[in-house]
């Protein structure tokens, strides 16, 4: 394992690279002027100028890259243009409720995604299959701004059972923490148990469907230990390539859904810092979601190789 994580870390550092110049170059092409805003429309030309020149604005394009890549390596981010104060604060800040919301929604997705798959499989019931396919299409066919709307206008409006929006700290009131955690987490998480849920039944499908589980079932094998024991470790591998690309997803909607339940996360920070073009937090907080996609990649791959005897890390 250890050969195969230095082969990969080379090509990992290069997407990185890779990454941080187009989105260094992408928010330079976005309309505004960090400059400006902070000046204020009535500022004269001067004081616009003066202001550049205090954040390096006025520095060629690749001095300004180099310089940041610089203090990536570092560690010191620096100041934050408009918001205020440093940026690893701010990230620090709203990381571990971000973290806390993906964590949560994740574990969503593989209780909801492998219970759909499941009895979508495996249930003779033909409501049941019913009511599964309409469930994971609608999770995939409402986007995220509606359904997080319906959630909050039918439990915290109509039911009155859940709080509509906020976060309060895990350690203070777990049982409190739970429940403002619960509706952005369920949101967050309705699409990609879809995705896994009907993955995960066709896999079984595909298993269930071999010569070898056919024969098991002639010779009296319980149907229960024929799921658990084989069909379900066979459709396991692809369903964890794909469980780490949702990852992804869940991190990128988590923008979304914090704007919808006032969320104090990463989502909340990337919105200020792309209202008011602060280039520092933008391109930080965008750098490090394709850092955590990268980690979170490599890791389902060794998870796959552990499942798959076939596959070997040399």
């Amino acid at each position: 394992m250890r050969r195969y994580l230095l082969r990969r870390l080379p090509s990992a550092l290069l997407v990185l690279l890779g990454a941080s110049f187009l989105i260094f170059a992408i928010l330079r092409l976005v309309p505004g002027d960090p400059a400006t805003s902070l000046a204020g429309p009535d500022a004269d030309a001067a004081t616009v100028a003066a202001i550049r020149e205090r954040l390096g604005l006025d520095a060629p394009l690749l001095s300004q890259y180099a310089h940041w890549i610089g203090s990536l390596v570092t560690g010191d981010l620096g100041p934050s243009y408009a918001i205020g104060g440093q940026v690893s604060d701010l990230i620090g800040d709203g990381l571990g409720a971000t973290a806390e919301l993906t964590a949560a929604a994740l574990l969503f997705v593989v209780l909801l995604g492998g219970a759909f798959g499941i009895l979508g499989a495996t249930s003779r019931s033909g409501w049941v299959r019913s009511a599964i396919r309409v469930t994971t299409t609608a999770a995939l066919a409402v986007p995220p701004f509606v359904s997080g709307v319906l959630l909050v206008l039918l439990f915290a409006v109509v039911l009155g059972v859940l709080p509509p929006g906020g976060r309060v700290a895990f350690l203070g009131a777990p049982d409190l923490a739970a429940q403002y955690l619960l509706l952005p987490a369920l949101c967050l998480a309705l699409p990609s148990a879809a995705v896994l849920g009907r993955y995960l039944k066709d896999g079984i499908e595909r298993a269930l469907a071999e010569d070898y589980i056919r024969t098991a079932t002639a010779a009296g094998v319980a149907p229960r230990r024929l799921l658990w024991r084989h069909a379900l470790p066979n459709a396991l591998p692809p369903v964890v390539t794909l469980l780490g690309m949702q990852t992804g997803h869940l991190l990128g909607g988590a923008v979304l859904v914090e704007a919808i339940f006032a969320w104090p996360g990463l989502g909340q920070l990337a919105e200020q810092g792309l209202s008011r073009r602060d280039y520092p937090v933008v391109q930080d907080l965008l750098l490090l979601l394709v850092a955590v996609f990268v980690v979170v990649q490599l890791l389902t791959d060794l998870v796959y190789a552990w499942l798959d005897p076939r596959i070997r890390w040399e």
